[in-house]
């Protein structure tokens, strides 16, 4: 055994001095002396100092435990899509609210002050010797008016008075207090009656409301998936950085245990070297994993922070949930089943449907005649200051009157003994007043009047309504087709998502499985070192291993949390799943 060991250094003390040979060396080349050791006792290497841990941003000493739980609620908080999708929210609830206030009541008013002067040539048009009637009307008009909810009817109901003063002779009121109160109501009968545009607004404005909850669930899942998949990420480059690290630290001890063994000489200085060698190119893996750690943590940071301001951003995250998540076992058929039901997408598609078949409804009820009874009702009141008229007859010619009964007494005739009678007009009692009077009159309706009709309305042609019902239906068939690529696509995505969770989870159980295998390698590797029967190359390979398994290990529990976090989306059981309710 000892002859052994003999010989294997003696090899690679002759390796070392061969390869120092190759060297240039600017002093002359002297011979040893021959009680010089087969290798170099006195050899020396500067010690590197270890990768600094500081990272561009953040402040190591101010660190932020961050469950994934936290993570999560801090997302729903301040993310900004998140802030945008409930303001489409906001915005469809308003455009609902607008489209019912279409059948708001609308106070109609209007007054006015009118003078009218007539000219007339009527002796009966109370003109006088001015040849002319002047009225003065000051008036008023309220009214209400409004569509029915249910039916597509409308309806108005105005009040109008108004105080009329007039130089016409023939006036028995001046001045005069009307009044009238008209209700009117249109109801359709074909055309309108089952829906009209307000309705369709109406209809499609709450299937808006629902689409942007819709949109807005999606948007949420779609937030706490990426929020896992980033959270996933940091604990991996996290624990990546800290495998990285260990390396250098065990390449290191490899170092100083070289070193010693130089020291005793049993040991070539050349596998000093090596083991530096080794410890840079582990060196170069810690930057890259703090790099890794730099980008994950600020793409977590970018979805959970709702501003560039936000302190948050110069502490650094630890995530501290637990690693190792229950894997869902789940038939493909029920989950399959499950992303048909929750999916939003296909809800959304079925929205649209929805409002496809309003639009349907509405402009195939356009194709139809407009057909629409009309009933009015109106009653009437008047008041006013009495004006008495007082009229004389048998008085147009006394003279002529006298010679006729003359010329009668004179043929033995009875005279006609005419004269002259006054007569005097006045206006109703009951029309006479002020214009409270002329309220009453109305309130009484004893003055009523009532009509009755049908109004049609038949367009020759209609071919815009036709074309505009063709595009509807068109539109129909391509909303069906996009329900079925859809779910075709949910399927794929489901199936892929499966068996990402299988794949991953028998990922985790090798890789762990060849970790312990590299762990136990190198811990033979390293005994036999020290016992003097294999090398140092064999012992730095075997770190290799090593550190490859730890970080395939990692790797492969990373995927399998974020697959499970990919199944809980496309599955559409995210919210559930993290317990998150929205309101």
């Amino acid at each position: 055994m000892k002859k052994a060991i003999f010989t294997t250094f003696s090899i690679l003390a002759f390796s070392a001095m061969a390869a120092f040979a190759q060297v240039p060396n600017p002093r002359p080349t002297q011979k040893p002396a021959d009680d010089t050791p087969p290798v170099a006792p006195k050899f020396e290497t500067q010690t590197r100092p270890l990768p600094n841990a500081e990272r561009i941003g953040v402040d190591s000493t101010n660190q932020l435990s961050l469950t994934l739980r936290e993570a999560i609620e801090l997302a729903l908080k301040n993310n900004n899509d998140i802030d945008g999708s409930k303001i489409n929210s906001r915005i469809a609830e308003e455009n609902l609210k607008a489209a019912e206030g279409t059948y708001d009541p609308r106070i109609v008013s209007e007054s006015f002050f009118e003078s009218r002067t007539t000219p007339t040539a009527s002796t009966i048009g109370g003109a006088g010797s001015s040849g002319g009637v002047t009225q003065q009307n000051l008036s008023g008009t309220v009214g209400v008016e409004g569509t029915a909810p249910k039916g597509g009817g409308t309806y108005s109901a105005t009040f109008s008075s108004s105080r009329t003063t007039t130089n016409n002779q023939n006036a028995t009121l001046n001045p005069q207090f009307p009044s009238a109160l008209t209700l009117t109501y249109t109801q359709p009968l074909w055309r309108g009656l089952k829906i009209d545009n307000e309705r369709r607004t109406i209809d499609i404005a709450k299937k808006n409301l629902k689409l942007t909850d819709s949109q807005f669930r999606q948007r949420v899942i779609e937030t706490v998936s990426r929020v896992e998949q980033a959270y996933w990420d940091l604990v991996f480059a996290l624990r990546n950085l800290q495998v990285q690290n260990d390396a250098v630290k065990q390449a290191r001890v490899q170092l100083e245990s070289n070193q010693r063994l130089v020291e005793k000489g049993v040991l070539a200085p050349i596998e000093i070297v090596a083991a530096t060698s080794q410890i840079t190119n582990f060196e170069q893996n810690v930057y890259s994993a703090q790099e890794v750690v730099t980008v994950a943590e600020n793409n977590l940071k970018s979805l959970i922070l709702d501003e560039r301001t936000s302190g948050l951003w110069s502490r650094p995250l630890t995530p501290v949930s637990p690693v190792e998540i229950e894997v869902p076992r789940v038939p493909l058929e029920f989950a399959v089943a499950e992303a048909m039901k929750n999916r939003q997408e296909l809800q959304q598609i079925e929205t649209n449907s929805d409002i496809n078949q309003i639009n349907k409804s509405f402009l195939k009820d356009q194709t139809k005649p407009q057909v629409d009874l009309v009933g009015t009702y109106t009653t009437n009141g008047l008041a006013g200051g009495a004006n008495n008229i007082t009229r004389v007859t048998n008085a147009a010619n006394l003279d002529l009157l006298a010679r006729v009964d003359l010329l009668s007494t004179l043929n033995g005739l009875t005279p006609l003994n005419l004269q002259p009678t006054t007569t005097v007009t006045s206006p109703p009692g009951n029309l006479v007043g002020n214009y409270l009077n002329s309220l009453g009159n109305l309130l009484q309706q004893d003055y009523p009047t009532y009509r009755v009709g049908v109004r049609i309305t038949l367009p020759l042609r209609n071919s815009t309504a036709e074309a505009e019902l063709g595009r509807n239906l068109a539109e129909g068939d391509l909303i069906k087709n996009q329900r079925s690529q859809a779910e075709q696509q949910i399927e794929a995505e489901v199936r892929n998502a499966l068996q990402a969770l299988r794949s991953n989870e028998a990922r985790v159980a090798s890789a762990e499985a060849s970790r312990i295998a590299a762990e136990q390698l190198l811990e033979s590797e390293q005994r036999q070192f020290r016992a003097g029967t294999t090398t140092v190359y064999l012992v730095l390979q075997r770190q290799n291993d090593l550190l490859v398994a730890r970080s395939r290990e990692l790797q492969s529990r990373t995927d399998l949390n974020k697959a499970i976090a990919t199944y809980q989306r496309v599955t559409g059981t995210t919210l559930a799943a993290n317990k998150i309710t929205l309101q």
